[in-house]
């Protein structure tokens, strides 16, 4: 095997690697590494594979990684690469000799200016290039890539050989947020549902499926990749828009009609998908936290009533059925419960899971016998960080129900989101004595607090205009 050099962007590192396994399973290219020189501190990183072909097809579709270089050399310094080249078998130049070609050097940590750049490539006038430099369209690119521990020191590390591919980063400018016709608060930026598309296997002719659909930013990103998509939503409104901008709308600017199948309003609770069979190749979807746009799921509020209110239905006054909250804990084991069943053997549900940073621990992620965990990406945010969870369907359904009883990372993530851990404990916390007072005063159809003469929804949107005026 060929040893290359791959170079990753220096953001979402905790993404990089994953997606590189994504896609080496994807393009069915065998590749080999050491996982633990992996940093995310380091952009570059050192894999084997069989050959030029195996690695462009490897990184085409890359959101996060910038080249693939054949590797020749490395260096602590620039006589070391000189004698390491020099040392090679002349035969190794032949296929290069004459071709048209050109250098590039690129710096991580550190940088040189143009000037600088020129004397570096003056310096390998020593290889037996004899072709002509073309800048635009070469027959060849060479590449020196240098490290630097810090920007004020020398590089300590220098890697040179030739470049084999690119990855597919303008798809991120083509997919941006700012460019799209149709945006709600909860869209999810391009690069990220690209990153999605990519850790849920999505190619030509899947079936993929999110059933928190809101604004339809994965029906877009999957369909780029040929996938045949749906999407379900409790909350009609954000499928058919306002005015004239829909998700229709966003289908029509990137010409994916023939790939977004449609949408539909269903209740992840209470879907509508037959129980018999096997449908989707996929499932990506950001489930609701609470926070921007609270989850609901049909119920009924025995606070208010004790059976659904009588409605007339007919076409011109239809029944919309009644909803409760829906609780993060609860959405998870649904959508686990979910994707056991209705994904195909080998499909894989992608989703991120909001927790509390302090309190997160790795047993948090719910499990399923039939669902195997692939992947787990942290995107910190301070206090409280989301992961993208990859988990691929292993064997047939069984029927395990999961639940969400324990004190995990996203357990009441809403409540530590507005008003923090602190904030949660001196009002008592969940099991505290303030649930005997809400039980007392449910009759009169308001809970007081018992330091003042107001409500707790009173409370609650006081402590939320402070949490956000901080």
């Amino acid at each position: 095997m060929i040893q290359y050099l791959v170079y990753f962007v220096q953001f979402h590192e905790d993404f990089r690697l994953q997606e590189l396994e994504a896609l080496a399973k994807l393009e069915n290219v065998k590749i080999k590494f050491n996982r633990e020189d992996y940093s995310n501190d380091n952009p570059f990183f050192i894999v084997e594979l069989e050959s030029d072909e195996e690695a462009k097809r490897l990184i085409r579709r890359s959101i996060l990684i910038k080249y693939i270089i054949q590797l020749w050399t490395t260096g602590n310094d620039y006589p070391e690469v000189y004698k390491n080249l020099k040392s090679f078998n002349p035969e190794k130049y032949k296929p290069y000799e004459t071709s048209t070609f050109k250098f590039m050097v690129e710096t991580f940590n550190g940088t040189r200016t143009m000037k600088e750049q020129i004397k570096i490539i003056d310096t390998f006038s020593f290889l037996p290039f004899t072709g002509k430099i073309d800048l635009k369209k070469p027959d060849n690119t060479f590449m020196v890539l240098e490290k630097y521990p810090t920007p004020t020191e020398p590089p300590c590390k220098i890697y040179m050989g030739k470049l084999v591919g690119s990855g597919d980063r303008q798809l991120v400018s083509k997919y941006d947020l700012k460019k799209r016709k149709y945006l709600g608060t909860t869209s999810m930026d391009a690069e990220l549902s690209l990153i999605m598309s990519n850790m849920a296997l999505v190619r030509q002719n899947s079936l993929v499926l999110d059933p928190f659909v809101g604004t339809g930013s994965f029906l877009i990103t999957c369909s780029h990749y040929g996938a045949f998509t749906l999407g379900s939503d409790i909350d009609g409104r954000q499928i058919r828009g306002k005015g004239k901008s829909s998700i229709a709308t966003n289908v029509e600017q990137y010409n994916l009609k023939k790939k977004v199948l449609g949408t539909i309003v269903s209740d992840m609770a209470h879907h509508p998908w037959r129980s018999n069979g096997e449908l989707f190749d996929a499932i990506v979807t950001d489930p609701p936290y609470g926070v921007r746009a609270g989850a609901k799921k049909i119920g009924l509020n025995t606070e208010k009533y004790d059976a659904p209110p009588p409605t007339k239905r007919d076409v011109m006054n239809p029944r919309y059925p009644l909803t409760v909250p829906y609780e993060m804990e609860q959405v998870l084991i649904d959508l686990i419960e979910f994707a056991s069943k209705y994904l195909v053997i080998g499909g894989r549900l992608v989703y991120w899971l909001p927790t509390n940073s302090e309190e997160y621990n790795k047993n948090d992620i719910p499990q399923h016998p039939s669902l195997k965990l692939i992947a787990n990406s942290e995107q910190p945010f301070g206090k409280w960080s989301r992961r993208l969870i990859t988990m691929e369907k292993v064997k047939k359904y069984e029927d395990i129900r999961l639940t969400g009883e324990g004190n995990t990372g996203h357990y009441q993530f809403r409540h530590f989101y507005f008003y923090g851990k602190d904030q949660d404990q001196k009002s008592g916390g969940e099991g505290s004595d303030s649930k005997s007072i809400e039980s007392k005063n449910q009759k009169s159809g308001e809970v007081k607090d018992h330091k003042k003469n107001t409500t707790k929804e009173e409370l609650e949107k006081d402590n939320v205009k402070k949490c956000r005026h901080e």
